[in-house]
This record gives C-alpha cells, structure tokens and sequence, in this order.
C-alpha cells in the first residue's frame, strides 16, 4: 500500500553560489522521499519564486550530483522584499504551486527574506550557506572549509615563486565584512602577514612586519588581505566599481593591488598580486562539506516533519540542532579574537 503525500517541498538555493549546494538539495530530496514529501526545485534563488521557475526533484534527478560544485538548480542575488509587486508574486506563486512547505539555502541575505517570510506565515526552514562563515547562529556554514582549503592549496604554490625570485606575494580571497577565509586558510598556508575587516592596520605596521622578516634573511614574505580589509588612513573598504546588487552590497576588489603598491613604495621590496576570486566558490565541495550538508539537508526535513518551522539548522559542536530565526543572523560572526593572535605569534 502507497502512503498518502504528506505535502510538498520546494527548495531554493540564493546568493552567491559554493561548493556544497548540490549535496543539500540531494540529501533533502532522499530524506523527503522517505517520509514521503514531494521536492520542488526553485530555479534561480528567489527569484524563481517571483516568476514561477521551477522543477520536480526526485532520487533520480539528484543522482550524482553529491561531488558537483555550483547548484542544479541555479541561483541570483533577487531580493523579492524590495518590490512589493515582486512580493506579492511569491505568496501567488507558493499557492499556484501548491508549495506547503519551503526550505531556503543561503547566507545572510537569502536567509534574511526567509526569516522575514516565517513571520508572515510561511511555513520555511533555512539552511546556512557561506564561504565567509559570518553567520550568526551555528558554528560553521558549509562552503567555507572547501573555500579554505583552495585557499590553502593557492597559498602553498605561491610561496615557491615568492622564494624563488625574493618577492613578497599579495594574495587578496574573498571576505566582504569577516575575515574567516583570510585568517583561516593563512595559518594553514603559513602566512607571513594576514589583513582582515576586523583589525584595520596601517602601511606602517605591515611594512614593520615584513622588514622584521628581511632583516633575519627570509627575503620573501606571504600576504593575504581579505577584500573588505580597510587599510588605515583610507575611508572606506576598496570597490571595483560603483554598482551595488539588490541587497545593497558594493562590489569589493582592488585591495590587494593598493596594499601590494604601498608595500613596494615603502619597503623597496619587489611585490606581486595574486586575486584568486571567484576560484574560492568553484569546484568540488570538500569530504568535510559534503558530510555537512548532507546532515544539514537530512536535518532541514526532519524540522518540517516535526512542526518546527521557522528555524534555521545549525552546527553546534559535532552536533546538528536548530535555532529559531529571531536568535540568528541578529549581526556578523567575527573572526574569533584567539584565532588572529595565533596567527599574529608567526608575523615577522
């Protein structure tokens, strides 16, 4: 005997896309079809919601798409708050598809909309995604140990040419207001000098740093600047142009072409710039992520199966749980105050 439906899913996969979201969708779609829920695919972030893009997901669809990097089902930077009309679609469209329940997977600002949906009556579930692993409410979000780890792997390759011809190597990653990638992935690479949003320094004290190393003959040096790091005496965090997307963040990049500038003028010292960008998102998502999202897809369900809606699912610990929305995302997740003065023990 075929059990009754019990509802329909959809699923959505916003913002900036990373390593991790193929298995998520996944994991939801399998864990779903086993206490027997039916997964629509939401193309294109929210925006598939404003106009009605969507997809049935089912065992065989999601089949291989574990080690994928990027999401099947696409995704946009839409934000469906900032036009009423745009809003007013979603609501048609979760009735027109019959949609009971939604799961959300993104970062700050995807999630921000679908916490302000739960207090309008949608029945979502969030799962936190990010490279910059700034959201608050859970320990880590999926993308970033993939991220880290490409960083690491860049890093690593770069310090033979920086040795090789006594440069000092300006890698400039990704990270708009933390600096977790910056951080993270510089001790792991043995960094020489590492520059995040959370710690302004000034021309000065980097160029300390690194004529301290010249000085006991190590003539080459590793820096890594996250790209919302605001060097003292600037303004404001530098941008590649003057553009802003629908949440209202500037596109960053340029600040490893102005620290790696000042460096030289400085010190004398020949300096390169490294901008490794968009190559941070892409790929295969680590064996670490993989398991991650599978656990926070599997978890994603389970909320819905248990009637608690309007919750975003965390990792605490080793532990998978949940948290309510209101108790998330209420500001940034900074790098952790041990984290940089380890790092800082290996400047110079």
């Amino acid at each position: 005997m075929v059990e009754r439906v019990k509802g329909t899913i959809g699923i959505l996969t916003g913002g900036g896309d990373c390593p991790g979201l193929n298995p998520v969708i996944r994991a939801v779609v399998r864990r779903a079809d086993m206490l027997n829920y039916k997964v629509l695919g939401i193309k294109n972030g929210w925006l598939g919601l404003v106009e009605g893009l969507t997809e049935p997901l089912t065992l065989i669809s999601v089949s291989g798409i574990l080690p994928r990097g990027g999401t099947i089902l696409g995704t946009s930077r839409t934000n469906p708050l900032k036009d009423e009309a745009d809003k007013k679609m979603v609501y048609e469209n979760l009735k027109k598809l019959k949609i009971d329940y939604l799961i959300a997977v993104g970062g700050e600002d995807t999630l921000g909309v679908a916490r302000k949906l739960a207090t309008e009556g949608v029945k979502v579930v969030g799962i936190p995604k990010t490279i910059d692993n700034d959201i608050e409410g859970t320990d880590q979000a999926f993308g970033f140990d993939t991220a880290v780890s490409i960083v690491t792997e860049a890093i690593d390759r770069l310090h033979t040419t920086a040795e090789s011809h006594h440069r000092v190597i300006v890698v400039e990653v990704m990270g708009r207001q933390t600096g977790w990638i910056a951080v993270v992935a510089g001790i792991a690479g043995g960094a020489d000098c590492i520059l995040i949003p959370e710690q302004p320094m000034s021309i000065e004290q980097i160029s300390a740093i690194l004529g301290k190393r010249h000085a006991r003959g190590r003539l080459f040096s590793i820096v890594v600047v996250a790209e919302g790091f605001k060097l003292a005496g600037y303004d404001a965090a530098v941008t590649r142009d003057k553009q802003v997307d629908q949440f209202g963040h500037e596109h960053l990049g340029g600040i490893g072409e102005v620290v790696a500038q000042e460096i030289e003028r400085r010190t004398g010292y020949e300096t390169r710039v490294t901008v490794l960008g968009h190559v941070q998102r892409g790929g295969s998502p680590t064996a670490f992520d993989r398991v991650l999202c599978t656990r926070y897809g599997v978890k994603a369900v389970d909320l819905i199966e248990e009637g608690k809606l309007g919750e975003m699912v965390c990792l605490k610990g080793n532990r998978i749980t949940s948290i309510p929305f209101e108790q998330a995302m209420n500001k940034l997740r900074y790098v952790d105050r041990e984290l940089i003065e380890t790092a800082e023990i290996f400047y110079g």
